[in-house]
């Protein structure tokens, strides 16, 4: 399993909206940049993804999965777009705020910390379990702890 972050502006697409979605999950569509592109393109059925609200908020409020494989994106007539599915798995009990995530040297490489910009990015299992540990969730239950 694999383990990423993704951004939404949550005036664009909130948690709240992601959660209402419910099993079926929703296409994470209109990403257009190359790099975060060829993240999608990695992802695998049942990676966990931390949903992060960008710009208002700027903390991760909840985890998702992957429930769709990468495919073209349905919101472009550009065959260099795709887009993956995912659904919301559980809230984080105490949301993971940027400035917390920067304050902490175990997150120092983090790509939130050091990339800020991409929106959909990588995060490795040690960066993955310590931001659970600041947000009162244990990785393996998704239950707070």
């Amino acid at each position: 399993m694999q383990y990423w972050l993704m951004k939404s502006e949550p005036d664009a697409w909130s948690w709240e909206q992601q959660v209402k979605k419910g099993e079926a999950g929703e296409i994470w569509s209109g990403v257009r940049n190359y790099t975060a592109r060829n993240h999608m393109r990695e992802m695998k059925l049942g990676d966990r993804v931390f949903f992060y609200h960008s710009n208002i908020g700027l903390e991760i409020v909840g985890v998702c999965e992957v429930c769709e494989l990468s495919k073209p994106d349905p919101t472009t007539d550009d065959a260099r777009w795709d887009c993956v599915t995912i659904r919301a798995l559980a809230p984080m009990p105490k949301p993971v705020t940027l400035k917390a995530a920067k304050e902490n040297p175990k997150l120092a490489e983090m790509s939130l910390v050091s990339s800020f910009r991409l929106s959909v990015q990588p995060v490795t299992a040690a960066e993955w379990k310590e931001v659970c540990r600041m947000g009162g969730m244990d990785p393996k239950t998704l239950k707070a702890v």
